[in-house]
């Protein structure tokens, strides 16, 4: 009697990514990265919002791997259209910026997760994997924070005054500090100049500043204070 053949295990279909990033350097890191996996594979790139709109219907992927600051389109607002277009889709945004500014905002809008393009190449596919397995990623400080938020518990005095703007007035500083006038803005968020100038007038009072030239200076150092090093 001949022995049965053991038994093989099917192999488990690998995940499909697409990746947001309009740096092609980081783009090209990020798909080898993905693709020596044997559980993920990239099925897309895009280097701008209606690039991403249009691989995301095209390869129908199970995460999308974002970027948060790209042309055209803010990126809450992105989040939000890719959400629109498939509310269950896990969302990581994957940025240089500092996780105490954007990282709650990003789990606002709807994603599953936010990791900075510092921590490494283990720890976001660590990341990658724990929200395909259903979960929220955030790194073990901010995580951490966003409990102590959540408790009450954090103390008096230890956030930044930006972190208390709404999305939209943290928008409209963001782009000021870019320098783009108030038609620009209004065009790009998709508001009016007049809308446009009542958050000017939020975030004079928010950030306790007196003018408009002093709001425009403050946004400025910001911003070039977030654009230290390679995005």
């Amino acid at each position: 009697m001949n022995p049965r053949p053991p038994k093989t295990t099917a192999p488990t279909a690998r995940r499909r990514i697409l990746v947001i990033d309009d740096h092609p350097f980081m783009r090209a890191g990020l798909s080898q990265l993905i693709d020596r996996q044997p559980d993920m594979q990239v099925c897309g790139e895009a280097g701008n919002p209606a690039e991403a709109i249009s691989e995301f219907e095209r390869c129908r992927p199970d995460l999308v791997l974002t970027d948060l600051t790209m042309p055209g389109r803010s990126g809450l607002d992105f989040i939000k259209d890719l959400l629109a277009l498939n509310a269950q889709m896990p969302v990581l945004v994957v940025s240089m910026h500092d996780e105490a500014i954007y990282a709650e905002r990003v789990l606002r809008a709807g994603a599953r997760g936010y990791i900075m393009k510092e921590a490494g190449g283990e720890n976001l596919l660590a990341a990658i994997r724990k929200i395909m397995g259903g979960e929220v990623y955030l790194s073990p400080a901010m995580s951490a924070r966003v409990l102590e938020n959540l408790s009450g518990r954090r103390p008096r005095g230890s956030s930044s005054p930006i972190e208390k703007l709404t999305d939209r007035e943290f928008e409209v500083f963001r782009l000021i500090g870019q320098g783009k006038s108030t038609r620009d803005i209004a065009t790009q968020l998709h508001l009016s100049p007049k809308t446009v100038d009542v958050h000017r007038s939020h975030l004079k009072e928010k950030l306790e500043l007196k003018d408009a030239t002093a709001l425009v200076r403050h946004a400025v150092r910001w911003v070039e204070s977030q654009s230290v090093g390679p995005e």
